[in-house]
């Protein structure tokens, strides 16, 4: 991923390590243990079933707060997430990743919770004020609040770079936002991210190029903007 610092009278492209931006551990299991855990959990060993969810249940809430920009809302689909997981463990075959069969939950529940809250905004007579609208004009906030309290080493110019980044994150389209998240931010194969979302793999190359172009325009037009 890319962000912008301000170097002299213009803005250029530094790299920002993805693990920076993203703040979500990738699974502690390995293939051959994660498989073992499902395995065992299908045959109702409870205590497996913690260890599985445990090491996916952060990178869960993650993908659901890109995609919802909600902290509330992303900890109830979290929670949906992994109860669907539970009652629909016997399906899992293992032909993908237990990871990738995870996050297909996650991003479907997401869109669904997306389209209900289109649905419900539309017929609101009142525009949305207070904790709702601040929630939309700092996207991703709990992310980077989380990040201060883990501590972790970041200058201010760093931070608000992560800052600039997400919140254009954020303004894509749910289409867009979605590549962005699968790819740059949890960083899946190409082929994980057409299986969790059910596309070609020509078709998640194109997606994602489009996504990157689109969150470049929009990193263009803020930071072409003059300060306040």
């Amino acid at each position: 991923m890319h962000a912008f610092r301000r170097g002299g009278s213009r803005l250029h492209a530094t790299s920002i390590r993805a693990e920076t931006l993203t703040m979500t551990p990738t699974s502690l299991l390995s293939p051959k243990r994660e498989a073992q855990l499902v395995q065992q959990v299908q045959r109702g060993d409870r205590g497996a079933l913690g260890e599985l969810l445990g090491a996916y249940q952060k990178r869960v809430y993650h993908v659901c707060l890109r995609m919802v920009c909600h902290a509330d809302d992303a900890s109830d689909l979290t929670q949906d997430v992994l109860l669907r997981a539970v009652q629909h463990i016997q399906k899992f075959r293992g032909d993908s990743q237990f990871g990738t069969w995870l996050f297909r939950i996650a991003m479907n529940q997401s869109i669904s919770h997306l389209r209900k809250r289109r649905v419900r905004d539309a017929v609101s007579l009142e525009a949305p004020t207070g904790p709702a609208m601040d929630d939309q004009a700092a996207p991703l906030k709990a992310m980077i609040d989380q990040q201060r309290e883990l501590g972790l080493d970041q200058s201010v110019e760093t931070m608000e770079q992560i800052t600039q980044l997400t919140d254009a994150i954020d303004r894509l389209d749910v289409g867009l936002r979605t590549m962005i998240i699968l790819r740059d931010l949890q960083e899946l194969e190409y082929q994980d991210i057409a299986d969790v979302l059910g596309i070609p793999l020509g078709t998640v190359k194109s997606r994602l190029f489009r996504a990157r172009l689109a969150l470049r325009n929009v990193l263009d037009v803020k930071t072409d903007k003059p300060d306040q």
